[in-house]
Order: C-alpha cells, then sequence, then structure tokens
C-alpha cells in the first residue's frame, strides 16, 4: 500500500484525501493512532498526517505523537512523500526541529492565505491557487481554519503561505513533503461536525460555507493530482 494515513483524533479523518485515493485506485491504509500502533512504514511510500486538538508539545499525554515525529523525520530525510495538515504540520516541523507554540489568537473559519515567493513558483502549492472553472491564478484565497497553534519555519524549509494572524501557514520540505496549517482535506460534513460545539455564529459559517466550499473541494483535487501522481 503506497500511502500510510495517521489519525490523531477519531473526527479528524482524511476527509476528500481519502475520496481522491479510493476515486483513484491507489492504495492507502488508514491508522487511528489514539487506539492502534502505528505499523512498519517501509512499504509505504507516502506519509499522511491528519489534524487533532492536542499540543505536539504533549507528548506525557500523547506518547504516540513522538512515533509520529520520528516517522515524520524519516520519510523527510529519504525523500519520501509527506503530507501534514494542521496538527500533522506542526508534527511535521517539531520532527525538524523547529518551535510549536500557541498564536496570537484562534484562527477558526474561513480566511485568507497569500502565497509568498516560495509559493508563487512551486508546483504543486500553485494548484492550490488556480480558479477551478477558469484556471486564472489567485495569490490570495480563502481556506479552512480550525487551529490555535503555529510553528517557526524549519531549517531547510520554505514557506510556502502566510495569512493575516499567521505568517507561517504552508511550507514545504525537500522537494515531495508539504505542510499546510489549514485543512485542505474537509468535506462540508465535516465542518459542521467540528465546529457544532463552538462559541461562533454559525449562521455566518454556514454562508461562508455554502459560498466557498465547492470551489474550496475542486482546489483541493487540483493539488492532490500534482501531490500523489
Amino acid at each position: 500500500m503506497p500511502v500510510l494515513i495517521l489519525k490523531n483524533v477519531q473526527n479528524e479523518g482524511p476527509g476528500t484525501i481519502e475520496d481522491y485515493l479510493r476515486d483513484n485506485g491507489i492504495g492507502y491504509l488508514i491508522v487511528d493512532c489514539t487506539s492502534v500502533d502505528i505499523p512498519d512504514a517501509s512499504d509505504f511510500d507516502t506519509l499522511v498526517m491528519m489534524g487533532g486538538p492536542m499540543s505536539v508539545n504533549e507528548t506525557e499525554n500523547y506518547p504516540y505523537l513522538q512515533k509520529e515525529f520520528d516517522l515524520a523525520a524519516a520519510f523527510m530525510k529519504s525523500g519520501k512523500k509527506v503530507l501534514g495538515v494542521c496538527l500533522g504540520a506542526q508534527i511535521m516541523a517539531r520532527a525538524l526541529g523547529a518551535r510549536v507554540y500557541v498564536g496570537a489568537e484562534p484562527e477558526i473559519g474561513w480566511y485568507d492565505i497569500e502565497l509568498v515567493d516560495a509559493g508563487l513558483t512551486d508546483t504543486a502549492m500553485k494548484q492550490v491557487a488556480l480558479q477551478p472553472r477558469t484556471g486564472d491564478f489567485c495569490k490570495r484565497f480563502k481556506v479552512f481554519h480550525w487551529h490555535g497553534e503555529t510553528f517557526d519555519i524549519p531549517e531547510g524549509a520554505e514557506r510556502l503561505a502566510k495569512s493575516d494572524l499567521y505568517p507561517n501557514q504552508a511550507f514545504r520540505y525537500g522537494k515531495h513533503s508539504y505542510a499546510f496549517q489549514f485543512h485542505l482535506e474537509v468535506t462540508e460534513d465535516m465542518i459542521y461536525d467540528w465546529l457544532r460545539n463552538e462559541a461562533i455564529d454559525k449562521d455566518s459559517l454556514k454562508i461562508d460555507t455554502e459560498r466557498y466550499y465547492e470551489e474550496y473541494a475542486e482546489r483541493a483535487l487540483i493539488f492532490y493530482k500534482a501531490f500523489f501522481k
């Protein structure tokens, strides 16, 4: 199986990532790290790490995080493909020796990110910025956020994107490893499920999701085609 997907909490699964892999006949294994040991990964050529509400600094409460640090480091250093989403991105940063810490304030909902210089030239990152219907390139565009921590860009990595609240929204390490602070993988059901008990304006969230989600899912698909090829 070429793709190993690690979940850090039961309700934060791979969403549209799994849809893409299944629809394109790409083998994958999903492992819930809260209940199952991470298997030997030598037969996998791609590692995907999902989000979760915990901090990467809480290894005493979540000992499996250390296994993810080690696995992410091994994949990245060997040049294998890695995709980290939210907590997964923070795991990648920590695995490469960078600091992960609480941000100025939580970033929850639909907010813009903006590609920086390296993001404007990165082949896969540029796919997220393409307007699916017209093919127009957008340097700044909406993504879905749900996080309160952030990371420094690791040594040897390239920063790809920023937002108004968080200067480090994405980085690439080597040629094939991508860390996204935002949630590219969400389905509409996942968004409503996650935020059901959050103290946010649900009506505004619904309006924004109806406005942005369809195009966002198409942007994600374009990125997956570039990343998993």
